[in-house]
């Protein structure tokens, strides 16, 4: 171990500083006793600078080295397919990008633990120990349609701070791009159908089930049954009753005698523990004979079409205006297959295909231009596969809107420099450069915002209810084929000439170069 002025620190993870004063002083001093040294406690402030991969810091050493640490890069964040099989991503995770950058700071904790475990200088830890980030970032505001290629997020900063934020905003767009998109696909298919977020339990931990039900809930799900995203969001959360309610009663008719009782007003019953027909008689005859209102039951299991059209037979007679939830493994295929079947439902409960769906999004992180003397260069990555080939320069993405349908027919992505005209324009399909749509009744608009310049947060944050009507509006200019779940339209993605013409000039440079190094 090498030798570095220790200070010790003891930090608390969720506790209150203030309530838990007196446990923060009697562990203080067991410490103090144990080491004859000061110690120093304080709260935790979920710091996650150090979430970052350890390569980020060999090259922010090498950086460092050669006092590079100055030099500003431009790096974009993009997924190359649209993920989940859908035919477009929607974003979300800004919210966590500007807690993650508004708290970014490594701690004399992290320092030390660095210095003592890693070959990292002495130097370059003592820059560590005092950055900041100082830089611009440009995002696509949560519940923004978004399709391949196109930057949802772009970074303009000093070199060495580009790379340590690299992992985790990947990690927190990976993530709630993909929630926000499965989230999307089941409300849509469910059209006017409400939807639960019920996948609490489902997901990659506690922080990241929050995670899925706030986008989930922006998204179109009406709410959730996670009380601490529902906390956070400062929304009702939603829930009835669970199988061990029945399972650990002396039967089912106990079961619904008590939670009648309990929730007079609210009185919804699981009715699949053991039979779903036979617990939905169970529960009407429990209802009348307590006099409460059966406002519904929620099947979670069987055959849902058939189930629910007889479980509302059932219910017809006595309570005609009782609800029929269903949950059990909901896709958007499921629910358009029980749409088409005529099921009953007059609300979704969905879980695992919200909070942990089975594909990933893919989202990638590209350095594509530095500045120099002469102004911003743009730098490009070229493969052999050509959808790694990256798009280079300081980019924006311009959205155009028919003006007699409001319908979007098409994005350019166009260097920031450029003037996107106003009265005419013509769209070039990504896929097939041949296919061109020209276009002159429009409008256009730009989809980045500013979110922070010079390490500032310059961008007012929306509330819950204004992304969710952001986000109507947003689905709202989408052409149904594109929105569809089988086999969707390949929305236009194209790129200005400027950029198309500096990319392929950079390909053949690169090209140029390989060829020469092999003679």
């Amino acid at each position: 171990m090498r030798n570095m002025d220790i200070k010790y620190e003891v930090t608390f993870k969720n506790v209150d500083p203030l309530k838990d004063k007196e446990i923060k002083m009697k562990i203080a001093k067991v410490l103090k006793d144990a080491m004859q040294e000061e110690v120093d406690v304080r709260y935790d402030s979920h710091n996650m600078t150090m979430m970052t991969d350890f390569y980020e810091m060999t090259m922010g050493e090498v950086n460092n080295k050669f006092l590079e640490y100055e030099n500003v890069d431009y790096y974009d964040a993009f997924f190359r397919v649209e993920p989940l099989d859908a035919g477009y991503g929607i974003v979300g995770g800004l919210d966590n990008l500007i807690k993650y950058i508004k708290e970014f700071h490594f701690t004399d904790e992290d320092i030390e633990y660095l210095f003592n475990v890693t070959d990292l200088s002495e130097e370059f830890l003592n820059y560590l120990r005092h950055l900041q980030f100082t830089g611009d970032i440009w995002a696509i505001p949560d519940g923004t349609v978004v399709f391949r290629n196109e930057p949802f997020i772009t970074i303009r900063a000093p070199r060495i701070q580009c790379k340590l934020v690299e992992t985790a905003i990947l990690s927190i767009y990976n993530a709630n791009i993909a929630y926000a998109t499965a989230a999307t696909k089941i409300t849509h298919a469910a059209g006017n159908v409400p939807v639960m977020a019920f996948g609490a339990r489902r997901g990659y931990g506690p922080e990241a089930s929050v995670d899925a039900d706030i986008c989930a809930m922006m998204a179109g799900c009406v709410g959730t049954s996670n009380v601490k995203a529902a906390k956070d969001t400062l929304t009702k959360p939603l829930g009835t009753m669970a199988h061990s309610g029945v399972m650990e009663a002396a039967d089912e008719k106990e079961a619904f005698r008590k939670y009648a009782n309990t929730f007079p007003d609210s009185t919804t019953l699981l009715v699949d523990t053991y039979d779903t027909l036979n617990g939905t008689k169970t529960a009407v005859d429990v209802c009348k004979k307590e006099k409460v209102d059966l406002k519904g039951v929620r099947i979670d299991s069987g055959d849902l079409a058939y189930l629910s059209k007889e479980v509302k037979k059932i219910m017809e007679k006595d309570f005609p205006n009782a609800k029929v939830c269903l949950s059990n493994g909901l896709t958007a295929d499921v629910i358009e297959s029980l749409k088409m079947q005529g099921a009953v439902m007059d609300s979704l409960g969905v879980g695992d295909n919200i909070s942990s769906p089975d594909k990933r999004v893919g989202a990638v992180y590209k350095l594509v231009a530095v500045e120099e003397d002469n102004g911003v260069v743009p730098k490009i990555k070229v493969s052999g596969d050509a959808i790694k080939t990256t798009n280079p320069g300081f980019k924006k993405v311009y959205r155009f809107y028919d003006k007699d349908t409001g319908y979007a027919i098409g994005d350019v992505i166009a260097f920031d420099s450029e003037v996107i005209p106003k009265d005419k324009y013509t769209l070039v399909n990504d896929k097939d450069i041949s296919k061109r749509k020209d276009i002159d009744n429009y409008n256009v608009r730009c989809l980045q915002e500013l979110i922070f310049k010079d390490g500032n947060l310059v961008y007012e944050a929306p509330s819950l209810d204004e992304k969710r009507e952001y986000f109507k509006k947003e689905i709202a200019t989408m052409y149904p084929e594109v929105m569809r779940s089988l086999n969707p339209h390949k929305y236009i993605v194209d790129l200005s000439d400027e950029v198309r013409e500096v990319k392929n000039n950079l390909i053949e440079e690169v090209r140029g170069r390989q060829y020469t190094l092999k003679k």
